[in-house]
């Protein structure tokens, strides 16, 4: 079994030039046996790798992380998506009492006070669940696009995860919104029904608005901050410093 380094990264970048987000899944979970994740938020991104790994019956475990604050949309594109293909996706959950000493002290709104209560709020129903999520893994797959915003146009389709140790892979990088709906369509796929409501990017209902043709993808995520730093902390891949790792790895 190979162990998952920073080194990697540099041969699978290279490897994965002019494959297919099913040859790029295929061979990098054959890379790292029982050790490759895919975390899905039920968007259209989302949805495409998904029906790779089940359709393709890859040895990967598809997770999602249950904030508690979804959309019902997405809980219905979720138990669509259960139905279609008959395979399992775990779920992970904040910690309960983290949850509840938040809201004690803050109430159930206290994101929309500053950036930094959002953080809070996304490092507690988020990052901690993630980092439960991840813990032993080697590759983490996931539905990032370079069109997504600004920020991840510098980022590459495989990537060191210093945070999490271990290697990270977007399949769909170089897709654009246009090939992900044209994909969808011709292979049935469920999607979650917000997409045709001018959402893109769907996080919490409270999080998330629809946004105009003329706007940023990541334009409607917290929507009243400022809008150089549209990111929850789950995608950050820099290392923890200090004690505190989940909330030291939040983006400033």
């Amino acid at each position: 079994m190979h162990i998952a380094s920073e080194a990697l990264v540099g041969d699978l970048r290279h490897d994965f030039a002019g494959l297919s987000a099913l040859d790029m899944l295929t061979q990098a979970a054959a890379a790292f046996p029982g050790r490759a994740v895919f975390s899905t938020s039920f968007g259209l991104e989302d949805q495409i790798i998904t029906h790779l790994i089940f359709t393709h019956e890859l040895p990967i475990e598809v997770f999602t992380l249950d904030t508690g604050r979804n959309f019902q949309e997405t809980y219905s594109t979720w138990n669509k998506t259960l139905l279609k293909y008959d395979k399992p996706i775990a779920s992970y959950f904040p910690r309960q009492d983290s949850l509840e000493q938040l809201l004690r002290a803050k109430g159930p709104n206290s994101f929309y006070a500053s950036a930094e209560a959002r953080k809070e709020c996304c490092s507690i129903r988020k990052v901690e669940p993630l980092a439960r999520a991840l813990a032993g893994q080697q590759v983490w797959f996931t539905g990032i696009r370079a069109e997504q915003s600004a920020n991840r146009q510098h980022m590459h389709p495989a990537e060191w995860d210093a945070g999490h140790q271990l290697i990270k892979v977007h399949p769909l990088f170089d897709w654009t919104w246009e090939q992900c709906w044209d994909f969808v369509r011709a292979n049935g796929i469920p999607f979650n029904p917000l997409h045709q409501q001018g959402f893109v990017s769907i996080g919490c209902a409270p999080c998330t608005r629809a946004i105009a043709a003329s706007e940023d993808f990541r334009a409607g995520r917290w929507w009243w901050e400022d809008q150089s730093a549209k990111e929850c902390g789950l995608h950050d891949t820099a290392a923890p410093q200090g004690l505190d790792p989940v909330v030291e790895k939040l983006p400033a």
